[in-house]
Formats: structure tokens, sequence, C-alpha cells
């Protein structure tokens, strides 16, 4: 490891704890990321009523979904080596305002087109700020509780990802849209002061911003991400997807090269050597594969072939959404005591295991209670996932190198839920379709047999993660040797 000439002090919990504890920390940072989360599906169940309203052609209305997940998935890993960088509280701030802002100029958007653009600045904003707040809570939190600490932040995010329909189509149904972005406005500006007096300032290595390294991650990420959107709505052979799949494959390749001879790159490769990182971050990709995708997909079974309207689809949805509420501190605490890698692999087997067993009891008229062993499954396994997984994420690395480190698993996360469904879209629709209830099943069981596969591909993964005896916690300050990293 390269010795920096001035080093910044590396994030401690002391100095957060002077400034009103840890539970402070982990209220800011849940509700700040449980409102990015949030908005990534909180659209889907609205577009009818934005439509109405708006106006605006499919693709269009594609757009105030793809748009959030654009920006936030390119600029994860950048908004994290701003935070090394120039301070993460203070980059926290700057992401939390421009989301803010954002949300209400989405909320007040006259036109389509002025909502794509508002939906656009809104990822801005949790891009810089969602990396962040694993970071800031890790400095916050003594290691001794951090599986729990982890379990509870998990399971608030994993809620928002899960329960953005029913949000969205609660408000909608109830109140208006604009209320999908009006909510963030209230919880932004109480949190704004919250974290400028109880959070405590902490940097990364001190080292020069890599422009050439930001740069290149960032339009590989967006050629990927943007050939993914398009390509179910465009076809896979069109000439603007098939370029940006293309180009963005070859700028991620050369920020590959770059990162491995650059001095201070932004993503060290070399984290890459630690089968834990690799292990957790290639699970953490394929899970959020197939549960985006399987989301999607039964969420728009619920309504449109069961009949349930948004805020009953969700409802019903519960068993698996809600469950990480009541299982994730439990997963945390579990995590704490025997490692990581076994609880995560578990969830994502159990969660594999539940989505296989929907895709052979949907039909044109099943029952709720023939769905809800699914459901559960499903649900448990997720909550099984969530907190252990960032444990292993944040102990797999240097403690100054955790800011980047949870940038690139954001990332990799949001990359994986733009491919799971522009996956589970492209098989749904070669297997079916909307013309009938039955087209919709015979295009939606295919697609969730294609999740569970990846899920338990992601269990697989996590497998190769090294047990908590083979690795130790890197605690270690620099220029010490550090072992292969602890499993969680």
């Amino acid at each position: 490891m390269s010795q920096q000439t001035q080093t910044q002090p590396e994030p401690q919990a002391a100095p957060t704890a002077r400034r009103g504890g840890a539970v402070w920390a982990l209220v800011i940072t849940s509700v700040a990321g449980f409102m990015a989360a949030l908005d990534n599906l909180v659209v889907t169940t609205a577009l009818p009523s934005i439509r109405d309203d708006l106006g605006g052609a499919l693709h269009d209305l594609e757009w105030t979904v793809s748009a959030y997940t654009l920006t936030f998935a390119v600029l994860l890993m950048t908004g994290a080596a701003l935070g090394d960088r120039f301070g993460r509280r203070r980059l926290f701030l700057t992401g939390l305002t421009i989301f803010t802002g954002a949300s209400a100029a989405a909320a007040l958007a006259p036109g389509i087109d002025s909502l794509i653009a508002a939906r656009a600045v809104q990822g801005v904003g949790a891009a810089i700020m969602m990396p962040l707040t694993l970071t800031l809570l890790t400095a916050a939190v003594p290691v001794a509780r951090r599986g729990m600490a982890y379990g509870i932040w998990g399971a608030v995010n994993g809620l928002a990802v899960a329960s953005g329909p029913l949000i969205g189509g609660s408000l909608t149904e109830h109140i208006s849209w604009q209320w999908i972005f009006w909510l963030n406005v209230p919880l932004g500006a109480a949190l704004l002061p919250l974290a400028r007096l109880r959070l405590a300032e902490s940097h990364g290595t001190g080292a020069r911003l890599d422009i050439p390294g930001t740069l290149l991650a960032s339009g590989g990420l967006f050629g990927i991400v943007y050939g993914l959107v398009r390509g179910p709505s465009d076809g896979w052979t069109d000439s603007v997807v098939l370029l940006a799949l293309f180009a963005g494959a070859a700028l991620l390749a050369a920020f590959v090269l770059y990162s491995t001879r650059a001095k201070n790159p932004m993503l060290p490769m070399r984290l890459f050597r630690s089968r834990a990182f690799s292990g957790i971050n290639a699970a953490s990709l394929l899970m959020f594969l197939g549960m985006f995708g399987s989301i999607f997909l039964l969420s728009q079974y619920m309504q449109g072939v069961l009949g349930y309207s948004p805020t009953e689809a969700g409802l019903r949805m519960l068993p698996w959404t809600g469950m990480p509420m009541l299982v994730a501190p439990i997963a945390g605490i579990l995590s704490d005591r025997i490692g990581g890698r076994p609880v995560v692999a578990t969830g994502l087997f159990f969660q594999a295991a539940g989505l296989a067993y929907m895709a052979s009891v949907v039909t044109v008229d099943a029952s709720y209670a023939v769905q809800l062993p699914g459901l559960i499954l499903s649900g448990i396994g997720m909550a099984l996932f969530f907190a252990p997984a960032s444990n292993l994420v944040m102990s797999s690395v240097l403690p100054k190198e955790q800011g980047i480190a949870s940038g690139a698993n954001n990332a990799l996360r949001e990359v994986g839920g733009a491919l799971g469904i522009a996956v589970m879209a492209s098989i749904f629709s070669s297997q079916g379709g909307y013309a009938s209830g039955q087209s919709f099943v015979d295009g939606l069981r295919p697609a969730l047999v294609t999740g569970a596969a990846v899920v338990a591909l992601a269990g697989a993964a996590a497998l190769v993660i090294p047990s908590r005896k083979r690795g130790v916690v890197p605690e270690a300050r620099e220029g010490e040797r550090v072992l292969e990293p602890a499993a969680g």
C-alpha cells in the first residue's frame, strides 16, 4: 500500500459520540437512505396518473423512472470519492440539499420534460449522499455494535426499495402523484440541521481527486445503464443501444486498466484481490438483479391480472417487502456473532426458493393464500441479506477506504437493478405480454424462474467469502500488514 505524505484522520466513533451519539447518526443516515432508495421504484404505480396530468408518450413515462436510475447509478462512486476528498458530512449535506430541492421541483413540474429533468437531478443528489450514509454510520458506531446498526440501516433501506410501489400507489390513489415527491421535502428539511449538528466530519485518504478515473467510471456506467434502460423498449439490436453498451464496456475496461496503474485511483483494483470484497459485490449485483426484476413484474401481476388496486397490491406484498423491518436487525446481530457469510448465503437461498415457488403457483386466478409462502420466504431472504451485506462490505476494506467501497457496492447494486428490470422485461416480452391475463402469466413464469436462478447464483458467490476464522477485520492503520478481511 502506498504511503501518503499527509493522511487525513480515519473515521472514529468517538467524535460523533460527543456530538450526539450513534443513535442520531443511525436515525439521520437511515432516513436519508430511505428517501434515496424509495425513489427507485416509487413512480412505477403513479405513471397512469402522471400521463393523465402531464401527457407524454410511453417513452417519456419510462424516462420518469429511468432518469433517476441513470444518474444515481452513474455517479455513486463519484459521490463517494468527493466525500472522501472534501469531507463526508459536507458532501452528505450537499447531496441532501440537491435531492430535497429536486424533489420539490418534481412535485411542481408543469410538464413531462421538466419532471424528467427534476428526476435526473434527484438522482445526482441521491448518488452523492447515499454511499456516505453508510460511511458516516460506520464512523459513528463502535465496532462491537455495527452489526445491529447495519441491520437497522439495511432494514430501512430494504423496506424503501421494496415498498416503493405501495407508497407510490397509496399516495397517488388517495391524494395525488405530486405527493410522491412532496414527501421528501419535509424529511430533507428536518435532516439538514440535524446532520450539520449531530454528525462528525471525516475524510478518506486525503489524496487528490482522481479525475481520469472519475470520467472513465462515470462514462462507462452511463453507457451500460443507458443501454440497459433503453434495450427492452428500443430493442437490443438498436444501433444506439448497442453503441451505448459497447462504449460503456470499453470505458469500464479502460477504467480497470487505468486503476491498476494509477498512483491514487478512485477505486483501487487491489480491493478485488480480497475474496470478501469480490464475493459480496458479486452477490449484491446478482441479488438486486433478481429482486428488482421480480418486484417490477409481480406488482404489475397483482394489479393487471388479479385486479388489485395499487394500495391493495402493495399491502398484499408486505410479507415480502415489510419483512426487513422485523428480521434485518436480528440478522445484523447474528452477523456479529457468527459472521456475515452464513447469514447472507442463507438469505439468498431463501429468496431464490421464494421466487421459484412463486413461479410454480402464479396463475390468472391464484389465491393470496397460495402465494403467501413464496412471499414470506422471499421476505425473510431479503431481510437476511441486507444487514450482513453492509457489514461485509465495510469490514472487507481499511477504514479510510470505506467511502469508496460503499460507493462501489451501491453502484453495482443499482446496475444490477437496472439489469434485472431489463433482462426480466425482455424474457417477459419474448414469452408473453399484456394482451391477456394468461399471456401475462406465460411471460411472468420464465422471468421468475430466471430471477430465482440468478439469486441462487448470488448465494453461491456469497459462499466464496472467507469465513470469520480465516480473516482479520481491517482496523489496521496505514502501513500495517492486512490479512484477508473477515466475513463480517
